[in-house]
């Protein structure tokens, strides 16, 4: 599941674009500058979408630091904000996309998806592809050389995860707070248990061994 961070503090404009976006995946609302760098910084979502003009702490700032964390999720900054220096400050401090109020529903949808597109190697705007493993994102199955290996639920999520994160270090914490969710009353010992067994899932794949333990770290998959 694709998970989206809406931070902006017009709580009206917020639900509409948690309406238009909720089709490509999850959404957590932030309303204010502080909130919404908190949850940016847990790392865990896909794309963030910004707004400049926040209480408590502007959207610059709140970029800024979300790049001086070493964050790299795309951030698509949505502000009333037209002029050219703003647009040029907004991509210096690390935007990936800079998109002006009031817009259409259609370009949020298109801008998005190109963003999720180029960072998380989404195929087709359904599928996440990794050499002949296929996770197709609408059914939530996977597949390699073309059978469905019995991955679902969580498994599936984490899968995706991986795959979408290759070559970068996830804590316990992080991997727990994305599939788990922060509220969950489950404990953070679960990640163990559904990474070992999505490894059996994949053995013959030979993609269980790219998944490694990074001991007291958490995991990393490695690959091409």
């Amino acid at each position: 599941m694709i998970k989206l961070l809406v931070i902006e503090d017009d709580r009206t404009l917020s639900e509409n674009i948690r309406e238009i976006v909720a089709e490509i995946g999850e959404v957590t609302q932030a309303y204010d500058g502080s909130e919404g760098l908190y949850e940016a910084q847990s790392g865990i979502y896909d794309l963030i979408i910004l707004d400049l003009m926040l209480p408590e702490m502007n959207g610059y700032e709140v970029l800024a630091k979300i790049r001086q964390h070493a964050i790299q999720t795309p951030v698509l900054i949505l502000t009333a904000k037209d002029g050219l220096e703003d647009k040029v400050t907004g991509f210096q401090k690390g935007a990936d996309d800079y998109l002006t109020k009031p817009f259409y529903r259609e370009e949020l949808l298109m801008r998005i998806k190109a963003l999720l597109k180029r960072s998380l190697g989404l195929f087709n705007e359904n599928q996440v592809v990794y050499n002949e493993l296929i996770c197709n994102l609408s059914t939530n199955e996977v597949m390699f050389q073309g059978e469905i290996l019995p991955i679902q639920g969580k498994e599936f999520s984490l899968l995706v995860y991986f795959l979408q994160n290759k070559g970068i270090i996830l804590t316990k914490e992080q991997i727990f707070d994305r599939i788990w969710g922060f509220d969950s009353e489950t404990t953070i010992t679960v990640v163990e248990v559904y990474i070992s067994n999505l490894r059996k899932h994949l053995r013959n794949t030979g993609i269980d061994k790219e998944i490694r333990t990074l001991r007291n770290v958490g995991y990393i998959m490695q690959g091409d």
